[in-house]
């Protein structure tokens, strides 16, 4: 057992030497790579990267990009889905303080987010959600928010429908008010807010929707040379929809993040690995009156 010991300390010197660190930015907005870098602070910045408002770790639509597998069941038509999202934001302008992350952005986001049958010979595509949205977000030390009117369409895939019983096809699409607001508390992070949705097709769409969550990023870290600095994460999701009755999607993601060891005048790129839970209606539009559950992994990275 005495060789162990080494191997021991090794894994263990990356973490003391980063806790060690006391340079090192220890806010909820450097944490989740929200931080505004040096380059884009004080008054007026035209066209600035990234954003003022952590993204949501465990938002089944979520701004980032992503590719999944996931095991359980999608409205009686797949058990083993593989779920594929491309998403990014573009800021028009930002409007801040000199000395501090606080600062006022506004931009256009937009996403697309398709799922697969990978139990199937060719890996039939079920749906696909398109989505753009002008995002206003905010961040005023602790607090911060992210007010966006934004437009999703939902379309099944070819495939399904060649299907001999495929489930009905329907122009689904609507418009939304979204409005969340964050507390950052140390290591932990708490959102709330909600939607209205207007110009439904079709008409009996739910109109409204109660979002909620919380996310954990702990101090602790790994540092490996140049190469990256090492995160755990943990966050749950929440929503829940009045259709005909409220009903409750829970999702949840647990993993690491990867980022760089120190960011420079402009912030960059992160990737991570999450175990993730789902169990409510499905976050899929052409599905979202059937019941989802699944369990997974995901490879998450930013654009």
């Amino acid at each position: 057992m005495r060789f162990l010991m080494p191997i021991g300390l090794a894994l263990m010197l990356p973490v003391v030497a980063a806790a060690q660190d006391t340079t090192r930015d220890e806010s909820y907005a450097s944490r989740c790579g929200a931080a505004v870098s040096s380059s884009d602070r004080g008054g007026w910045a035209p066209l600035p990267r990234g954003d003022v408002f952590c993204p949501l770790l465990a938002d089944p639509k979520g701004m980032h990009s992503f590719v999944s597998y996931q095991r359980g069941k999608l409205a009686d038509i797949a058990h083993d889905i593989g779920a594929v999202g491309i998403a990014d934001e573009f800021a028009f302008f930002r409007s801040g303080s000199a000395s501090t992350d606080n600062a006022v952005q506004l931009g256009a986001s937009g996403g697309v987010f398709a799922q697969f049958d990978v139990g199937s010979p060719s890996y039939d595509l079920l749906n696909a959600d398109y989505l753009i949205a002008l995002p206003l977000t905010f961040r005023a030390n602790f607090l911060s928010g992210r007010f966006r009117v934004y437009h999703q369409s939902s379309h099944l895939g070819d495939e399904l429908l060649l299907r001999p019983a495929h489930p009905e096809r329907q122009n689904l699409s609507f418009e939304s008010l979204d409005g969340l607001l964050s507390l950052d508390l140390g290591p932990l992070r708490a959102y709330g807010g909600g939607e209205y949705f207007f110009a439904r097709d079709p008409a009996d769409l739910p109109d409204r929707l109660i979002h909620g969550g919380a996310e954990l990023r702990p101090g602790a870290e790994a540092r490996f040379g140049t190469v990256g600095l090492v995160h755990l994460v943990a966050a749950v999701d929440v929503k829940s929809v009045n259709d005909t009755t409220w009903r409750t999607g829970v999702s949840a993601r647990v993993g690491f993040e990867v980022s760089r060891p120190r960011e420079g005048a402009v912030n960059g790129r992160r990737w991570g690995l999450y175990g993730e839970y789902y169990d409510g209606p499905s976050p899929y539009g052409q599905f979202l009156r059937s019941r989802s559950h699944f369990t997974g992994l995901g490879f998450h990275f930013s654009l």
